[in-house]
């Protein structure tokens, strides 16, 4: 791997980038007032304190580990090796779904944009497109990826900034205040199902230890860019959605929420902003998907790389590129991988938005929440273990971070129907892939340490720094 290749900004760009701070605001937002009205950006600041609280003892642990593994990492130099394996199994799982089911998203917007331009392109070609921009991109330097995304993440942020404002200085429809934040606001309605779709527009903030080889001076930048990138996320979904709020009026936007999701937003981007800054939002939130695309591919990426460098998959997945210095061939693997699922569900005949999305999401979603609480724990394992550091650090805050997440995989199982748009068995069936992906890594490890032989290092295992 190249090393060197980004900063703190750097990776903060390709964190924050996999959030898609737009197109979950746009996304999320609705479902979230729908169901628990006002109180909506209160519970967005909570799932960013939950995540600081982890980040604590994440960040602390990155500084004796840096592997492109991730959570993978994580969890096998703080549980062990199997256990590390099966998170292999599990973070591959929901990487691999998020970036099939948001291809299927890219594609749809990509169509539903052009249309308005009265051009009709199906989304299939939309969505090879997207992702042959993507593989290139992939198997090109670390620091191209980031300048990429830097671009599209700042066009972002200069818009939802533009609307914040616009809001807070007209008062909004009844006047600035602070009813989202509310103790009575968070808990009314149902607050589980608003926090666990907040937590969605999270996903992805983990991926700063990926980073981790390619980074310079590794030990300061990727604890910096995983607070960064919680900070930035928690300031952007809570301040918008509190404008947003503003703006439809605590009295109405639960309501309008549940009757309009699709225009919820776009509804006061044209009351305060006009229509020509509605038309780049949508506009932006196709290359906002594009960007996500683009982060989880990377991630992934290094996920195929560390485990081929370890040993559990090919040999070969585990080299760069002579000059690049990328994870070429795990980046090219993965390309093929995205393109062949993806085929599979359109030769079925599966919807991209209304079936591919929330299927593939909802279960994705639900797998890195079980891979991440893993992680929690194991944090709190290794520091048991690691002399040094204060107990805040080491066991108070990691311990705040995994109960926090273990709160979230629960209400993530409680309302899979919702998640994942599916009700009863199939919902269910679907969830069942989580634990098959951990066995069948695991299965792969047993096979290849009885192939090696006695004195070979289990695959898996981290790279640990003194």
């Amino acid at each position: 791997m190249k090393q060197s290749a980004v900063g703190t900004a750097g990776i903060v760009f390709l964190v924050v980038s996999a959030a898609a701070p737009l197109g979950a605001t746009l996304g999320a937002g609705p479902v979230a007032f729908a169901a628990s009205g006002v109180g909506a950006p209160g519970l967005f600041a909570v799932v960013a304190v939950v995540l600081l609280l982890f980040a604590v003892g994440y960040a602390g642990m990155s500084e004796h580990v840096t592997d492109a593994g991730g959570f993978t990492a994580f969890v096998a130099l703080g549980i062990g090796p199997r256990a590390g394996q099966a998170a292999a199994g599990v973070a591959l799982l929901a990487y691999n779904c998020l970036l099939v089911g948001i291809t299927g998203q890219f594609g749809e917007f990509g169509h539903d944009l052009l249309a308005r331009w009265g051009v009709d392109v199906p989304w299939q070609p939309l969505a090879l497109a997207a992702l042959l921009a993507v593989g290139v991109l992939g198997y090109l330097e670390l620091d191209l990826s980031a300048r990429v995304l830097g671009v599209l993440m700042a066009a972002e942020v200069l818009v939802l900034v533009a609307f914040d404002l616009a809001v807070i200085t007209s008062g909004g429809a009844e006047g600035v205040n602070a009813d989202a934040f509310a103790p009575s606001a968070l808990v009314a309605g149902a607050p589980g199902v608003a926090l666990l779709f907040a937590f969605t527009c999270f996903v992805g903030f983990e991926a700063a230890t990926v980073y981790g080889e390619e980074a310079r001076e590794p030990r300061r930048t990727v604890p910096r860019a995983t607070y960064a990138s919680v900070v930035l996320m928690g300031l952007f979904y809570a301040t918008t959605t509190w404008a947003v709020g503003l703006a439809h009026g605590s009295g109405a936007v639960a309501a309008r929420a549940a009757e309009d999701p699709v225009g919820f937003v776009t509804a006061v981007t044209t009351r305060h902003l006009g229509q020509a800054a509605t038309d780049v939002v949508q506009v932006l939130v196709v290359t906002s998907v594009f960007a996500v695309l683009l982060a989880l591919h990377n991630t992934l990426s290094r996920y195929l790389f560390a485990l081929g460098r370890g040993g559990l998959l090919p040999d070969a997945l585990g080299r760069t590129h002579p000059r690049f210095r990328s994870p070429h061939r795990a980046s090219a693997t993965q390309t093929c991988v995205t393109l062949l699922v993806l085929g599979v569900f359109t030769a079925a005949g599966v919807h991209p938005f209304t079936q591919l999305f929330p299927w593939l999401v909802g279960v994705g979603t639900l797998a890195l929440l079980v891979v991440q609480t893993g992680a929690a724990l194991a944090v709190v394992a290794f520091f048991r273990r690691t002399p040094g550091g204060g107990r805040w650090s080491t066991l108070v805050a990691p311990l705040l971070g995994f109960a926090g997440l273990a709160v979230f995989t629960g209400l993530a199982v409680a309302n899979l129907d919702l998640l994942t748009g599916l009700t009863g068995p199939p919902a269910y069936l679907l969830a069942l892939l989580i634990p098959a992906a951990a066995c069948a890594t695991l299965a792969c490890g047993l096979r290849r340490r009885a192939t090696a032989g006695p004195g070979v290092p289990a695959a898996g295992s981290a790279r640990a720094r003194g």
